[in-house]
C-alpha cells in the first residue's frame, strides 16, 4: 500500500492488522457504547480494551468495498502505522457487519474491509496536542448526509498505550478504537470521515461506498 505525508509517499506492507475495541477513556461512554450494542444484541466485551487479529489484507484505500447484506457500518478510528521503526498516524473506518456482531464481534470484524484514508501524519511531531485532534463522520440517509460521530482523540485511551499494549511491530497496522454513534449504531452503505488537527487547520479524509452482495440462500 502507498501513502502520502509530508516527507512523500511510503510504501507500507501490511502484515497484522489489529482492531482494538472499547478503548474510550471515559467508562461511562464505554458502558454507553457497549449499551447501544448490547441493544441490537451484541454480547459484552469480555474485558477491555480487547484487541481483536484480523486478516491484513482487509486494509484498504479503495473506495468501495464490498459486504454481504445491508447490515453493516463504518466506524471511524484513527489508524497508528509502524514503518521502517517509525509511528505514522492516519485515518480509517471499522467498517462492521452489524448483523454477524450480533453472534460473535470477532468475525463481523473480519468479514468486512477496513478502508483508509491515504495520508499519514508524523505522530512523534503530533503528540504535544495529538489529544486535541478532531474525528467527525457522516452517514448518507435519505439522500444527505448525517453527522453520525463527532469527538477527539483524548476520548480515546493514549493512544501510546494501547501502542504499547498491542506490542505493535514493524509492518502492523491498528485501529485504534472510536466513540459513541450519535442517533446509535445503524447501517449505512455510504461513510465519509475528517481527521482535523487544531493547531495548523490540516485535515485528513476518508469517503467510501460499501456494495451490498445478495445474500444468498
Amino acid at each position: 500500500m502507498q501513502f502520502n505525508t509530508e516527507n512523500g509517499p511510503i510504501d507500507f506492507e501490511c502484515r497484522q492488522a489489529i482492531v482494538a475495541g472499547w478503548t474510550g477513556r471515559d467508562e461511562k461512554a464505554v458502558r454507553h457504547h457497549i449499551d447501544e450494542l448490547a441493544a441490537i444484541g451484541v454480547v459484552p466485551p469480555s474485558e477491555v480494551p480487547l484487541f481483536y487479529r484480523v486478516s491484513n489484507s482487509l486494509l484498504t484505500t479503495n473506495p468501495q468495498i464490498e459486504v454481504l447484506g445491508a447490515a453493516s457500518s463504518g466506524e471511524a478510528e484513527p489508524l497508528v502505522l509502524k514503518h521502517s521503526g517509525k509511528l505514522w498516524l492516519g485515518l480509517a473506518s471499522d467498517h462492521t457487519d452489524r448483523q454477524l456482531e450480533t453472534t460473535s464481534v470477532a468475525a463481523s470484524k473480519q468479514i468486512c474491509a477496513k478502508p483508509c484514508a491515504t495520508a499519514l501524519w508524523d505522530f512523534s511531531l503530533l503528540e504535544p496536542r495529538l489529544e486535541r485532534i478532531g474525528i467527525r463522520s457522516w452517514i448518507r440517509e435519505g439522500g444527505d448526509w448525517t453527522l453520525y460521530q463527532d469527538g477527539t482523540i483524548g476520548q480515546i485511551r493514549p493512544l501510546k498505550d494501547l501502542i504499547a499494549a498491542a506490542d505493535l511491530q514493524d509492518g502492523w497496522a491498528m485501529l485504534c478504537g472510536t466513540f459513541a454513534a450519535i442517533g446509535g449504531v445503524r447501517a449505512a452503505a455510504d461513510f465519509r470521515a475528517t481527521m482535523t488537527d487544531p493547531d495548523t487547520g490540516a485535515e485528513i479524509s476518508l469517503e467510501y461506498t460499501a456494495r451490498a452482495l445478495p445474500e444468498i440462500n
